[in-house]
């Protein structure tokens, strides 16, 4: 009987032992890092911030769905300044009304009595489409070399048109200052239209009324379009 005692008390002892062996050499294998036999692989995250990034962008739950605005003047179709395109400097150009020349319109000089020492030039439109009395007339008189001077401060807002029977009206100054200059009697007046690049393109010549006299300190206006601002100068 004291035997069969001794002899459970061992073997309780020999699985006491080889149980705490058991547990030290799992409390090591978890130290170390190793996997016990027959443990589930488990995967670890790769440390790129890519699926957070992810994840924050992500629209969270209830909340509404955001668009990024591109900035100012970065727009499809833009420049990339805010403006609109500018037009290619190679598109055609709308085109242009046609001068008033001898083969559309008439030019006539008549005397008037205010201001004095001033003659008046009317151009008529005698074509069947609109013309444009562009610029100054350059004007001769008798066989002068040089072109009468032209008034720069006459010239108008816009280009006079004419329609079909209108017309366009320059004033002429004769005489400068009394006794400044001195004056020289004029019988024909040569009219030279231009047309908007100020070329020539045909000159009348009308006769002047009797005793006209001219001297170098006279000018034309540029055309307009009534009687008074012609003369006011």
């Amino acid at each position: 009987m004291r035997t069969n005692r001794i002899r459970t008390i061992a073997v309780a002892a020999t699985a006491l032992a080889a149980a705490l062996s058991l547990t030290a050499c799992g409390g090591e294998d978890k130290a170390m890092g190793t996997k016990p036999a027959g443990a589930a692989d488990t995967a670890t995250p790769t440390a790129t911030g890519t699926d957070d990034k992810a994840q924050s962008d992500a629209p969270k739950a209830g909340e509404p769905e955001t668009q990024t605005v591109p900035a100012e003047g970065k727009h499809a179709g833009g420049n990339g300044n805010g403006k609109k395109p500018e037009t290619a400097p190679n598109e055609e150009a709308a085109p242009s009304i046609p001068a008033c020349t001898p083969k559309n319109s008439t030019v006539k000089v008549s005397s008037v009595s205010r201001p004095i020492n001033h003659l008046l030039l009317t151009v008529t439109n005698t074509g069947s489409t609109d013309c444009a009395a562009y610029y100054a007339p350059f004007l001769r008189f008798d066989d002068a070399q040089a072109v009468y001077p032209v008034l720069d401060d006459s010239k108008p807002q816009a280009v006079v048109t004419l329609s079909p029977g209108q017309e366009a009206y320059a004033g002429i100054s004769l005489l400068g200052e009394p006794g400044q200059n001195e004056p020289v009697k004029s019988d024909n007046l040569g009219v030279i239209m231009v047309d908007k690049n100020n070329e020539s393109k045909g000159e009348s010549t009308l006769k002047l009324p009797a005793e006209t006299y001219t001297d170098s300190l006279g000018f034309v206006t540029y055309w307009q379009s009534d009687v008074e601002n012609a003369l006011m100068f």
